[in-house]
């Protein structure tokens, strides 16, 4: 949910902000921008709740620490490769891409209860993934449409 609070107050504040400053409403770039603030919220999760994220890695996967921290610099260096108009559409596929792979530890989180802060027994349950598969796909169209080029 947090994310989701990132991700739509930042594309508002981005909206505003370019209405202000430009007098023009992009909204692939303000997507982009609120994009790049929740991959950046995200990644910081990686680094702060390292025990908790690696709670809700599949078990047959080898180095969790090294897999969560690997996962918090993806997250970063996506937020930065949205801005880079030659690599945007690779950064697109890519970012579809990572955010089908994660849904499994979403779904370990939810099947187990595991709160990916603490990695207690605690989390949200399996009524969340009703609200996080639908979540994600929103993500993967978010990221489809704010990388699209501009009609010229």
């Amino acid at each position: 949910m947090k994310p989701l609070i990132v991700l739509l107050g930042t594309f508002i504040i981005a909206i505003t902000v370019l209405k202000l400053a430009r007098n023009t409403t992009d909204y692939r770039l303000a997507g982009r921008v609120a994009m790049a603030s929740m991959l950046s919220f995200t990644a910081i999760g990686h680094f702060m709740f390292i025990d908790g994220m690696k709670a809700i890695i599949p078990d047959f996967f080898p180095l969790k620490t090294e897999i969560v921290f690997a996962t918090g610099v993806l997250e970063l260096v996506f937020a930065i490769a949205l801005f880079y108009p030659n690599i945007r559409a690779l950064t697109r596929w890519a970012l579809i891409i990572f955010f089908i792979a994660i849904l499994p530890a979403n779904i370990k989180a939810a099947m187990h209860h595991i709160n990916y802060q603490t990695g207690a027994n605690d989390g949200h349950g399996v009524t969340y993934l009703w609200f996080r598969i639908p979540l994600q796909v929103f993500f993967i169209v978010w990221v489809y449409m704010s990388t699209l080029k501009q009609a010229q």
